[in-house]
């Protein structure tokens, strides 16, 4: 058993990772927290400025959606603050870490904000696929492999109801 030291980022973590592969994996997270904070706000934004026919079906899908993933948010934050490092907090710190990309409104175009968030949603799963085979064999952290797989499965589900809605 190791020695409980002070560091830079509060006390020393021993969880039986190298520091090396916990920085690596808390990179990853953070890249992966920063297209969770983009998707959150375009979720958010399409919730509050969809229109047409199906108004009331789509706004409450949205709004749905952007609340579990506010929850994501705070998982991953939570996951990066259990690595030992602290956690992006900021636009500035998501936009420079971010995969996808920002949206405007779309005019309340119901279908192209469908079709944008099941982009964004399939490309944050891909990203997750990546992620959880690499936190589990390169870094050794069967935790957030864990953790990664049941946050792909949320974005899953959240994907088939965005497709649900096209065609």
């Amino acid at each position: 058993m190791s020695e409980i030291k002070l560091t830079q980022t509060g006390v020393s973590v021993d969880i039986g990772i190298e520091e090396t592969n916990r920085k690596a994996v808390a990179d990853s997270l953070t890249q992966l927290l920063a297209d969770e904070h983009v998707l959150t706000i375009k979720t958010r934004n399409y919730h509050w400025n969809v229109t047409g026919m199906q108004f009331q079906q789509i706004h409450e899908l949205f709004g749905e959606q952007y609340a579990t993933l506010a929850e994501a948010n705070d998982d991953i934050a939570e996951r990066i603050r259990t690595l030992g490092f602290f956690s992006a907090g900021s636009m500035q710190e998501f936009l420079k870490n971010c995969r996808l990309s920002e949206s405007d409104h779309v005019n309340g175009d119901a279908q192209k904000m469908i079709n944008n968030l099941l982009r964004d949603h399939e490309a944050i799963i891909q990203f997750l696929r990546h992620d959880l085979d690499e936190a589990m064999e390169v870094y050794k952290d069967a935790g957030t492999s864990d953790f990664l797989t049941g946050l792909m499965e949320v974005h899953e589900k959240m994907a088939w109801m965005l497709r649900s809605h096209i065609g």
